[in-house]
Protein backbone atom coordinates (compact mmCIF):
# COMPACT_ATOMS: atom_id res chain seq x y z
CA UNK A 1 0.00 0.00 0.00
CA UNK A 2 1.27 3.52 -0.79
CA UNK A 3 2.74 5.86 1.82
CA UNK A 4 -0.57 7.73 2.10
CA UNK A 5 -2.73 4.64 1.65
CA UNK A 6 -2.71 3.45 5.26
CA UNK A 7 -3.55 6.83 6.86
CA UNK A 8 -6.32 7.44 4.32
CA UNK A 9 -7.72 3.94 4.85
CA UNK A 10 -7.64 4.37 8.63
CA UNK A 11 -9.38 7.75 8.47
CA UNK A 12 -11.99 6.47 6.00
CA UNK A 13 -12.73 3.32 7.99
CA UNK A 14 -13.09 5.33 11.21
CA UNK A 15 -15.44 7.87 9.64
CA UNK A 16 -17.53 5.08 8.08
CA UNK A 17 -17.82 3.29 11.42
CA UNK A 18 -18.92 6.47 13.23
CA UNK A 19 -21.50 7.35 10.56
CA UNK A 20 -22.78 3.76 10.67
CA UNK A 21 -23.83 4.35 14.27
CA UNK A 22 -21.25 2.30 16.17
CA UNK A 23 -19.92 3.56 19.50
CA UNK A 24 -17.31 6.22 18.78
CA UNK A 25 -14.86 5.06 21.43
CA UNK A 26 -15.04 1.48 20.20
CA UNK A 27 -14.57 2.53 16.58
CA UNK A 28 -11.49 4.60 17.39
CA UNK A 29 -9.87 1.90 19.54
CA UNK A 30 -10.83 -0.86 17.09
CA UNK A 31 -9.33 1.02 14.14
CA UNK A 32 -6.12 1.52 16.12
CA UNK A 33 -5.86 -2.19 16.95
CA UNK A 34 -6.63 -3.26 13.38
CA UNK A 35 -4.02 -0.99 11.80
CA UNK A 36 -1.33 -2.08 14.23
CA UNK A 37 -1.88 -5.60 12.92
CA UNK A 38 -1.99 -4.78 9.19
CA UNK A 39 0.78 -2.15 9.18
CA UNK A 40 4.48 -2.61 9.81
CA UNK A 41 4.16 -1.34 13.40
CA UNK A 42 5.47 -3.85 15.95
CA UNK A 43 2.95 -5.63 18.19
CA UNK A 44 4.79 -4.01 21.11
CA UNK A 45 2.88 -0.89 20.07
CA UNK A 46 -0.02 -2.26 22.12
CA UNK A 47 2.12 -1.73 25.24
CA UNK A 48 2.67 1.88 24.17
CA UNK A 49 -1.09 2.38 23.89
CA UNK A 50 -1.60 1.12 27.44
CA UNK A 51 1.01 3.57 28.70
CA UNK A 52 -0.56 6.47 26.79
CA UNK A 53 -4.04 5.63 28.09
CA UNK A 54 -2.79 5.66 31.68
CA UNK A 55 -0.68 8.83 31.29
CA UNK A 56 -3.11 10.88 29.17
CA UNK A 57 -6.50 9.86 30.56
CA UNK A 58 -6.61 7.67 33.65
CA UNK A 59 -4.06 9.62 35.73
CA UNK A 60 -5.01 13.09 34.48
CA UNK A 61 -6.38 14.98 37.48
CA UNK A 62 -7.59 17.82 35.30
CA UNK A 63 -10.29 15.53 33.90
CA UNK A 64 -11.84 15.19 37.37
CA UNK A 65 -13.40 18.61 36.71
CA UNK A 66 -15.59 17.12 33.97
CA UNK A 67 -17.89 14.97 36.18
CA UNK A 68 -18.02 17.71 38.83
CA UNK A 69 -19.23 20.37 36.39
CA UNK A 70 -21.67 17.92 34.83
CA UNK A 71 -23.04 17.08 38.29
CA UNK A 72 -23.35 20.78 39.15
CA UNK A 73 -25.37 21.45 36.02
CA UNK A 74 -27.64 18.46 36.50
CA UNK A 75 -28.38 19.46 40.10
CA UNK A 76 -29.36 23.00 39.03
CA UNK A 77 -31.52 21.68 36.19
CA UNK A 78 -33.28 18.82 38.00
CA UNK A 79 -33.93 20.75 41.21
CA UNK A 80 -35.74 23.53 39.36
CA UNK A 81 -33.19 26.25 40.21
CA UNK A 82 -32.49 26.98 36.55
CA UNK A 83 -36.21 27.07 35.74
CA UNK A 84 -36.78 29.52 38.59
CA UNK A 85 -34.05 31.82 37.23
CA UNK A 86 -35.55 31.71 33.73
CA UNK A 87 -39.00 32.71 34.95
CA UNK A 88 -37.56 35.58 36.98
CA UNK A 89 -35.60 36.94 34.02
CA UNK A 90 -38.59 36.65 31.72
CA UNK A 91 -40.71 38.57 34.20
CA UNK A 92 -38.08 41.28 34.54
CA UNK A 93 -37.47 41.73 30.81
CA UNK A 94 -40.91 40.85 29.55
CA UNK A 95 -42.13 44.41 29.03
CA UNK A 96 -41.46 44.17 25.30
CA UNK A 97 -41.08 41.48 22.67
CA UNK A 98 -37.39 42.35 22.37
CA UNK A 99 -37.02 42.10 26.14
CA UNK A 100 -38.62 38.68 26.06
CA UNK A 101 -36.08 37.51 23.50
CA UNK A 102 -33.19 39.06 25.42
CA UNK A 103 -34.36 37.27 28.58
CA UNK A 104 -33.86 33.95 26.80
CA UNK A 105 -30.29 35.01 26.01
CA UNK A 106 -29.69 36.11 29.61
CA UNK A 107 -30.78 32.75 30.97
CA UNK A 108 -28.75 31.02 28.26
CA UNK A 109 -25.69 32.82 29.65
CA UNK A 110 -26.51 31.88 33.25
CA UNK A 111 -27.15 28.26 32.32
CA UNK A 112 -23.91 28.20 30.34
CA UNK A 113 -21.89 29.67 33.19
CA UNK A 114 -23.46 27.43 35.81
CA UNK A 115 -23.70 24.08 34.03
CA UNK A 116 -22.02 23.84 30.63
CA UNK A 117 -24.54 21.18 29.53
CA UNK A 118 -26.04 21.97 26.14
CA UNK A 119 -28.79 19.36 26.26
CA UNK A 120 -30.18 20.56 29.58
CA UNK A 121 -30.02 24.22 28.50
CA UNK A 122 -31.79 23.70 25.16
CA UNK A 123 -34.52 21.48 26.59
CA UNK A 124 -35.19 23.82 29.52
CA UNK A 125 -35.31 26.91 27.30
CA UNK A 126 -37.57 25.12 24.81
CA UNK A 127 -40.09 24.07 27.45
CA UNK A 128 -40.28 27.43 29.22
CA UNK A 129 -39.47 30.06 26.60
CA UNK A 130 -41.09 28.78 23.39
CA UNK A 131 -44.71 29.48 24.49
CA UNK A 132 -43.74 32.97 25.68
CA UNK A 133 -41.88 33.77 22.46
CA UNK A 134 -44.82 32.61 20.34
CA UNK A 135 -47.23 34.66 22.47
CA UNK A 136 -44.98 37.68 21.93
CA UNK A 137 -45.34 37.37 18.16
CA UNK A 138 -42.06 35.69 17.24
CA UNK A 139 -42.34 33.38 14.25
CA UNK A 140 -41.51 29.71 14.77
CA UNK A 141 -38.21 29.83 12.88
CA UNK A 142 -36.83 32.77 14.90
CA UNK A 143 -37.99 31.18 18.17
CA UNK A 144 -36.27 27.91 17.26
CA UNK A 145 -33.04 29.63 16.26
CA UNK A 146 -32.93 31.77 19.40
CA UNK A 147 -33.57 28.85 21.76
CA UNK A 148 -31.09 26.49 20.08
CA UNK A 149 -28.36 29.15 19.87
CA UNK A 150 -28.86 30.37 23.45
CA UNK A 151 -28.68 26.83 24.76
CA UNK A 152 -25.54 26.13 22.75
CA UNK A 153 -23.69 28.92 24.59
CA UNK A 154 -23.22 26.33 27.33
CA UNK A 155 -20.45 24.67 25.33
CA UNK A 156 -18.37 27.87 25.02
CA UNK A 157 -18.92 30.11 28.03
CA UNK A 158 -16.84 28.93 31.04
CA UNK A 159 -16.90 26.64 32.88
CA UNK A 160 -17.09 24.59 29.68
CA UNK A 161 -16.30 20.91 29.40
CA UNK A 162 -15.17 21.60 25.82
CA UNK A 163 -12.57 24.12 27.02
CA UNK A 164 -11.27 21.66 29.61
CA UNK A 165 -10.82 18.95 26.97
CA UNK A 166 -9.28 21.40 24.50
CA UNK A 167 -6.87 22.70 27.13
CA UNK A 168 -5.83 19.14 27.92
CA UNK A 169 -5.30 18.27 24.25
CA UNK A 170 -3.36 21.48 23.52
CA UNK A 171 -1.37 21.36 26.76
CA UNK A 172 -2.65 24.88 27.42
CA UNK A 173 -3.66 26.08 30.92
CA UNK A 174 -7.40 25.78 31.45
CA UNK A 175 -7.68 29.09 33.40
CA UNK A 176 -6.22 30.86 30.35
CA UNK A 177 -8.68 29.02 28.09
CA UNK A 178 -11.55 30.10 30.34
CA UNK A 179 -10.38 33.72 30.38
CA UNK A 180 -9.86 33.69 26.62
CA UNK A 181 -13.41 32.47 25.96
CA UNK A 182 -15.17 35.18 27.98
CA UNK A 183 -15.04 38.00 25.41
CA UNK A 184 -15.85 35.72 22.43
CA UNK A 185 -18.84 34.38 24.36
CA UNK A 186 -20.08 37.88 25.16
CA UNK A 187 -19.46 38.93 21.55
CA UNK A 188 -21.68 36.07 20.38
CA UNK A 189 -24.36 37.12 22.86
CA UNK A 190 -24.19 40.70 21.58
CA UNK A 191 -24.54 39.48 17.99
CA UNK A 192 -27.51 37.28 18.91
CA UNK A 193 -29.09 40.15 20.86
CA UNK A 194 -28.74 42.52 17.92
CA UNK A 195 -30.50 40.02 15.67
CA UNK A 196 -33.28 39.53 18.23
CA UNK A 197 -33.85 43.28 18.60
CA UNK A 198 -33.96 43.67 14.81
CA UNK A 199 -36.47 40.85 14.42
CA UNK A 200 -38.63 42.18 17.29
CA UNK A 201 -38.74 45.82 16.18
CA UNK A 202 -42.20 45.49 14.57
CA UNK A 203 -43.73 43.12 17.13
CA UNK A 204 -46.40 44.40 19.56
CA UNK A 205 -45.30 45.56 23.00
CA UNK A 206 -46.18 43.25 25.88
CA UNK A 207 -47.83 44.36 29.16
CA UNK A 208 -45.40 45.65 31.79
CA UNK A 209 -45.00 43.67 35.00
CA UNK A 210 -44.86 45.21 38.46
CA UNK A 211 -41.26 46.42 38.86
CA UNK A 212 -41.17 46.07 42.64
CA UNK A 213 -42.06 42.42 42.38
CA UNK A 214 -39.58 42.03 39.53
CA UNK A 215 -36.63 43.40 41.53
CA UNK A 216 -37.47 41.22 44.51
CA UNK A 217 -37.82 38.15 42.33
CA UNK A 218 -34.50 38.87 40.63
CA UNK A 219 -32.73 39.17 43.97
CA UNK A 220 -34.23 35.96 45.28
CA UNK A 221 -34.12 33.80 42.15
CA UNK A 222 -30.98 35.03 40.36
CA UNK A 223 -28.75 36.11 43.24
CA UNK A 224 -27.58 32.67 44.45
CA UNK A 225 -27.04 31.41 40.91
CA UNK A 226 -24.98 34.46 39.92
CA UNK A 227 -23.02 34.14 43.17
CA UNK A 228 -22.20 30.52 42.36
CA UNK A 229 -20.98 31.45 38.89
CA UNK A 230 -18.79 34.28 40.25
CA UNK A 231 -17.27 32.00 42.89
CA UNK A 232 -16.47 29.18 40.46
CA UNK A 233 -15.12 31.27 37.57
CA UNK A 234 -13.55 33.91 39.79
CA UNK A 235 -11.57 31.36 41.78
CA UNK A 236 -10.21 29.79 38.57
CA UNK A 237 -9.31 32.98 36.70
CA UNK A 238 -7.86 34.66 39.81
CA UNK A 239 -5.66 31.62 40.41
CA UNK A 240 -7.18 30.88 43.81
CA UNK A 241 -8.23 27.37 42.78
CA UNK A 242 -7.46 24.90 40.04
CA UNK A 243 -10.30 23.92 37.67
CA UNK A 244 -10.57 20.60 39.53
CA UNK A 245 -10.89 22.32 42.91
CA UNK A 246 -13.33 24.90 41.55
CA UNK A 247 -15.49 22.15 40.04
CA UNK A 248 -15.85 20.59 43.48
CA UNK A 249 -16.77 24.01 44.86
CA UNK A 250 -19.39 24.36 42.13
CA UNK A 251 -20.95 20.96 42.82
CA UNK A 252 -21.08 21.68 46.55
CA UNK A 253 -22.47 25.17 45.92
CA UNK A 254 -25.23 23.76 43.70
CA UNK A 255 -26.34 21.48 46.53
CA UNK A 256 -26.31 24.41 48.98
CA UNK A 257 -28.55 26.39 46.63
CA UNK A 258 -31.09 23.54 46.53
CA UNK A 259 -31.09 23.54 50.35
CA UNK A 260 -31.56 27.33 50.36
CA UNK A 261 -34.57 27.03 48.05
CA UNK A 262 -35.90 24.03 50.02
CA UNK A 263 -35.83 21.81 46.94
CA UNK A 264 -33.19 19.37 48.15
CA UNK A 265 -34.34 15.78 47.65
CA UNK A 266 -32.21 12.63 47.81
CA UNK A 267 -33.82 11.06 44.71
CA UNK A 268 -32.80 14.16 42.72
CA UNK A 269 -29.20 13.85 43.98
CA UNK A 270 -29.08 10.15 43.14
CA UNK A 271 -30.55 10.71 39.68
CA UNK A 272 -28.04 13.48 38.93
CA UNK A 273 -25.19 11.30 40.20
CA UNK A 274 -26.29 8.40 38.00
CA UNK A 275 -26.49 10.56 34.89
CA UNK A 276 -23.11 12.08 35.74
CA UNK A 277 -21.52 8.64 35.86
CA UNK A 278 -23.08 7.63 32.52
CA UNK A 279 -22.08 10.88 30.77
CA UNK A 280 -18.55 10.88 32.19
CA UNK A 281 -18.04 7.24 31.23
CA UNK A 282 -19.03 8.03 27.65
CA UNK A 283 -16.61 10.97 27.51
CA UNK A 284 -13.71 8.96 28.96
CA UNK A 285 -14.38 6.02 26.63
CA UNK A 286 -14.10 8.36 23.64
CA UNK A 287 -10.93 9.89 25.09
CA UNK A 288 -9.34 6.46 25.54
CA UNK A 289 -10.28 5.45 22.00
CA UNK A 290 -9.00 8.77 20.61
CA UNK A 291 -5.69 8.35 22.44
CA UNK A 292 -5.20 4.97 20.78
CA UNK A 293 -6.28 6.31 17.38
CA UNK A 294 -3.94 9.31 17.51
CA UNK A 295 -0.92 7.20 18.49
CA UNK A 296 -1.42 4.68 15.69
CA UNK A 297 -2.40 7.30 13.11
CA UNK A 298 0.85 9.16 13.76
CA UNK A 299 2.77 5.88 13.77
CA UNK A 300 1.67 5.04 10.22
CA UNK A 301 2.46 8.53 8.94
CA UNK A 302 -0.89 10.24 9.29
CA UNK A 303 0.50 13.45 10.77
CA UNK A 304 2.95 13.82 7.87
CA UNK A 305 0.09 13.28 5.41
CA UNK A 306 -2.05 15.96 7.08
CA UNK A 307 0.83 18.44 7.21
CA UNK A 308 1.62 17.86 3.53
CA UNK A 309 -2.03 18.33 2.62
CA UNK A 310 -2.28 21.60 4.55
CA UNK A 311 0.91 23.00 3.05
CA UNK A 312 -0.24 21.99 -0.42
CA UNK A 313 -3.13 24.47 -0.03
CA UNK A 314 -0.63 27.28 0.64
CA UNK A 315 2.25 27.92 3.02
CA UNK A 316 0.98 31.17 4.51
CA UNK A 317 0.02 30.86 8.20
CA UNK A 318 -3.45 32.31 7.71
CA UNK A 319 -4.03 30.08 4.68
CA UNK A 320 -3.20 27.01 6.78
CA UNK A 321 -5.42 28.29 9.60
CA UNK A 322 -8.36 28.88 7.25
CA UNK A 323 -8.00 25.37 5.83
CA UNK A 324 -7.99 23.93 9.37
CA UNK A 325 -11.04 25.99 10.35
CA UNK A 326 -12.85 24.97 7.15
CA UNK A 327 -12.11 21.29 7.79
CA UNK A 328 -13.43 21.53 11.36
CA UNK A 329 -16.56 23.38 10.22
CA UNK A 330 -17.35 20.82 7.50
CA UNK A 331 -16.77 17.85 9.81
CA UNK A 332 -19.11 19.51 12.30
CA UNK A 333 -21.98 18.64 9.96
CA UNK A 334 -21.48 14.92 10.63
CA UNK A 335 -19.35 14.56 13.79
CA UNK A 336 -19.69 15.60 17.42
CA UNK A 337 -17.38 18.19 18.98
CA UNK A 338 -15.72 15.59 21.21
CA UNK A 339 -14.82 13.38 18.27
CA UNK A 340 -13.38 16.30 16.30
CA UNK A 341 -11.45 17.58 19.31
CA UNK A 342 -9.87 14.29 20.22
CA UNK A 343 -9.09 13.17 16.66
CA UNK A 344 -8.08 16.36 14.82
CA UNK A 345 -6.73 18.78 17.43
CA UNK A 346 -3.70 16.61 18.36
CA UNK A 347 -2.86 16.49 14.64
CA UNK A 348 -3.47 20.16 13.78
CA UNK A 349 -2.07 21.76 16.96
CA UNK A 350 1.65 20.95 16.38
CA UNK A 351 1.37 22.34 12.83
CA UNK A 352 -0.30 25.59 13.95
CA UNK A 353 2.18 25.99 16.84
CA UNK A 354 5.07 26.34 14.36
CA UNK A 355 3.43 29.13 12.34
CA UNK A 356 4.07 32.86 12.74
CA UNK A 357 0.82 34.83 12.74
CA UNK A 358 2.36 38.04 13.99
CA UNK A 359 0.67 39.97 16.83
CA UNK A 360 3.31 38.52 19.16
CA UNK A 361 1.49 35.19 19.22
CA UNK A 362 3.92 32.49 20.28
CA UNK A 363 3.95 29.66 22.76
CA UNK A 364 1.08 29.53 25.24
CA UNK A 365 -0.87 32.58 23.94
CA UNK A 366 -0.82 31.08 20.45
CA UNK A 367 -2.23 27.77 21.70
CA UNK A 368 -4.92 29.55 23.75
CA UNK A 369 -5.89 31.66 20.72
CA UNK A 370 -6.07 28.60 18.49
CA UNK A 371 -7.99 26.64 21.12
CA UNK A 372 -10.69 29.29 21.51
CA UNK A 373 -10.97 29.60 17.71
CA UNK A 374 -11.56 25.86 17.55
CA UNK A 375 -14.13 26.11 20.37
CA UNK A 376 -16.11 28.84 18.59
CA UNK A 377 -15.93 26.85 15.36
CA UNK A 378 -17.04 23.65 17.09
CA UNK A 379 -20.01 25.47 18.60
CA UNK A 380 -21.49 25.59 15.11
CA UNK A 381 -21.48 21.77 15.03
CA UNK A 382 -24.38 21.83 17.51
CA UNK A 383 -26.49 23.86 15.06
CA UNK A 384 -25.49 22.60 11.61
CA UNK A 385 -27.91 20.10 10.01
CA UNK A 386 -28.33 17.19 9.76
CA UNK A 387 -26.61 16.01 12.96
CA UNK A 388 -26.56 19.14 15.12
CA UNK A 389 -27.25 17.94 18.65
CA UNK A 390 -29.05 21.13 19.69
CA UNK A 391 -31.48 20.55 16.81
CA UNK A 392 -32.22 17.06 18.11
CA UNK A 393 -32.67 18.31 21.68
CA UNK A 394 -35.01 21.08 20.53
CA UNK A 395 -37.05 18.82 18.24
CA UNK A 396 -37.50 16.27 21.02
CA UNK A 397 -38.53 18.89 23.57
CA UNK A 398 -41.14 20.75 21.50
CA UNK A 399 -42.83 17.81 19.78
CA UNK A 400 -45.15 18.98 17.01
CA UNK A 401 -45.07 22.66 17.95
CA UNK A 402 -42.10 23.19 15.60
CA UNK A 403 -41.33 21.40 12.35
CA UNK A 404 -37.85 20.28 11.33
CA UNK A 405 -37.70 22.73 8.36
CA UNK A 406 -38.62 25.59 10.71
CA UNK A 407 -35.81 24.62 13.08
CA UNK A 408 -33.27 24.34 10.25
CA UNK A 409 -34.37 27.67 8.77
CA UNK A 410 -34.25 29.37 12.17
CA UNK A 411 -30.67 28.43 13.04
CA UNK A 412 -29.13 29.59 9.74
CA UNK A 413 -28.81 33.31 10.72
CA UNK A 414 -27.24 32.32 14.04
CA UNK A 415 -24.73 30.06 12.29
CA UNK A 416 -23.85 33.02 10.09
CA UNK A 417 -23.30 35.19 13.18
CA UNK A 418 -21.03 32.52 14.70
CA UNK A 419 -18.89 32.50 11.56
CA UNK A 420 -18.77 36.32 11.60
CA UNK A 421 -17.55 36.28 15.21
CA UNK A 422 -15.01 33.59 14.30
CA UNK A 423 -13.66 35.85 11.54
CA UNK A 424 -13.37 38.78 13.97
CA UNK A 425 -11.44 36.61 16.44
CA UNK A 426 -9.00 35.60 13.70
CA UNK A 427 -8.44 39.21 12.61
CA UNK A 428 -8.27 40.58 16.19
CA UNK A 429 -6.52 38.00 18.42
CA UNK A 430 -6.57 40.43 21.36
CA UNK A 431 -10.28 39.65 21.78
CA UNK A 432 -9.07 36.28 23.07
CA UNK A 433 -5.65 37.00 24.52
CA UNK A 434 -6.59 40.31 26.15
CA UNK A 435 -7.88 38.69 29.35
CA UNK A 436 -5.40 35.79 29.56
Amino acid sequence: MSEMGLPLAMAGLTLAGILAGYRVGMVLAGAAALFILISDLPTAYFNLLVSRIYANVLSNWLLVAIPMFIFMGLILEKSGVAERALRAAQTALGGSSAGMGISVLVIGILLAASSGIVGASVVLLAMLALPRLQEGGYDNATSAGLIASSGTLAILIPPSVMLIVLGDQLQAPVPAMFAGAILPGLLLVAAYGTLVIWRARLLPRQPQSDQGTTVLRLLIDLGPLIGLVVCVLGSIIAGLATPTEASGLGAFGAILITILYRCFHWPTIFDAARQTVVTTSMVLLVMIGATCFAAVFKGIGGDDMVESGLLACGEGPYTVLLVVMAAIFVLGFVLDWLEITLILVPIFAPIVATLDFGHGLTGEPLLVWFGVLVAVNLQTSFLTPPFGFSLFYLRGAVGERLTTPEIYRGVLPFIGLQLLVLALLIVFPSLITGLT
